[in-house]
């Protein structure tokens, strides 16, 4: 469990929301809702039920649940913060819709392995440390800092 689920939990919770509609709405199991909730000791009970319909209409945001300053015009928002709405995407990144044609299977031309990327046609490895060891002519006993750089000698 990431520290944005238990806030998303958590702020949640204390917007009314049922342990059975918070596991439902966050795709957690219902015991791990429920653990979170009480561990916190997170008061009140599910008095304002009608929270998952206020975000389906974009009346609260869909992270926390606060309610949504909208504007007059232009489409109805569905996060109340830039950080709720990156929290949440990072929550549900399989819900974002992604075109088939912007993906592409490559090699990796160190390891050999076969990677699938979405968007970076011109990635050529499966990861940072692959690339410099590769850039470098590194083999696999050479140490790399914890950043996945070459370190310099100490002179």
């Amino acid at each position: 469990m990431t520290e944005l689920e238990r806030t998303q939990i958590r702020k949640l919770r204390e917007h009314g929301m049922g342990h059975r509609t918070i596991a439902k709405y966050t795709g957690l199991q219902l015991s791990t809702v429920r653990y979170q909730a009480n561990k916190v000791e997170i008061p009140g009970d599910a008095a304002d039920g009608d929270l998952l319909e206020k975000i389906m209409k974009k009346e609260a945001c869909a992270f926390c649940g606060e309610p949504i300053k909208s504007s007059w015009t232009g489409r109805k928002r569905r996060f109340c913060s830039d950080e709720c709405r990156r929290s949440y995407w990072l929550l549900h990144d399989k819900e974002i819709k992604r075109s088939a044609s912007a993906t592409y299977t490559k090699i990796c031309p160190y390891c050999g392995k076969t990677f699938t990327v979405y968007g970076a046609r011109k990635r050529k490895y499966c990861c940072h440390d692959h690339y410099v060891r590769y850039y470098y002519g590194l083999d696999e006993t050479f140490p790399l800092g914890k950043d996945g750089r070459v370190e310099k000698e100490a002179s």
